[in-house]
């Protein structure tokens, strides 16, 4: 019986859905522990470069029809990982409902067993002091109540079914000295950072698919919540780039720290990166 158990709920195939910069890395070390993975992007390019670096992979827009997308073979996979960027700074609001859409082709085609959505604390938008994944939203913003939404979606598709809202990501290719590169001023000099690094991020998606498939919502966040001043002073200095200045006529904004004790404690992973001051 035991071993019946295991082979129910072990992670066999991982579908991901939008293969971007932490989608293949994910897809990278799902590869080498030997599950099977299928991957998608909405570009045809980025299709084709993943499946030249031997990630399985196949296009897939949303919103899409949705006849044709619950044919897409993404949907023959045992679990799914909802990776699309709600690209509200592109002035998108349909992020909800392409969850939405996402989660009824896979109920439909009715061979997923579990799906996560990557979300993001930005949903504890409006809140201050510390947050978890008990605090009661405000969604008082429109960024809030469309994560909201999606998130809710992906809850109500089964037991198997989670939530992991992710920090600012940090990493290969994405050191914040270089954002400040785009900003030559910055606000909220007071405030914390809400941070986590890109191997952190996956080793939290991956325990979340493996330790027994723990359902509901989680943080995922590094431990350091070094003022956002001091944080990109550091930064800057790490890439050989001028201290940034901090807007001193700006009205002042809520503290915020996310905690991720929960994940911590539930998803029995240590970080690689706890302390993202040090890492700099």
């Amino acid at each position: 019986m035991a071993n019946q158990v295991e082979e129910e709920t072990s992670c066999r195939s991982v579908g991901i859905i939008g293969c971007g910069w932490l989608g293949k890395a994910l897809a990278q070390a799902l590869l080498k522990k030997g599950i099977s993975v299928l991957a998608t992007s909405s570009k045809l390019e980025n299709v084709e470069k993943l499946n030249l670096e031997g990630i399985p992979s196949q296009q897939l827009s949303l919103p899409a029809d949705s006849e044709q997308l619950v044919r897409q073979r993404v949907f023959n996979q045992q679990y799914l990982v909802i990776a699309i960027p709600p690209q509200f700074k592109q002035g998108r609001v349909d992020y909800a409902d392409k969850v939405t859409q996402l989660v009824a082709a896979a109920r439909d085609r009715a061979r997923v067993q579990g799906i996560i959505l990557l979300s993001s604390t930005a949903v504890y938008a409006g809140l201050s002091g510390t947050v978890d994944e008990n605090s009661l939203l405000s969604l008082i913003s429109e960024k809030a109540k469309v994560l909201h939404k999606a998130e809710q979606s992906v809850l109500a598709f089964s037991q198997q079914a989670s939530v992991l809202r992710l920090a600012g990501l940090v990493g290969p290719n994405r050191h914040p000295g270089k954002f400040l590169l785009a900003k030559k001023v910055l606000k909220n000099a007071g405030g914390k950072i809400n941070l986590i690094h890109q191997y952190d991020a996956v080793g939290l998606i991956v325990s979340l698919l493996t330790e027994q498939h723990p359902q509901g919502i989680f943080n995922g966040v590094s431990d350091n919540h070094a003022s956002k001043k001091l944080y990109y002073q550091r930064a800057a200095k790490a890439v050989s780039l001028p201290p940034p200045i901090f807007s001193a006529d700006e009205p002042l904004e809520p503290i915020r720290i996310v905690s991720g004790e929960k994940a911590k404690q539930y998803l029995n992973y240590s970080f690689i990166y706890p302390d993202l001051l040090a890492w700099l």
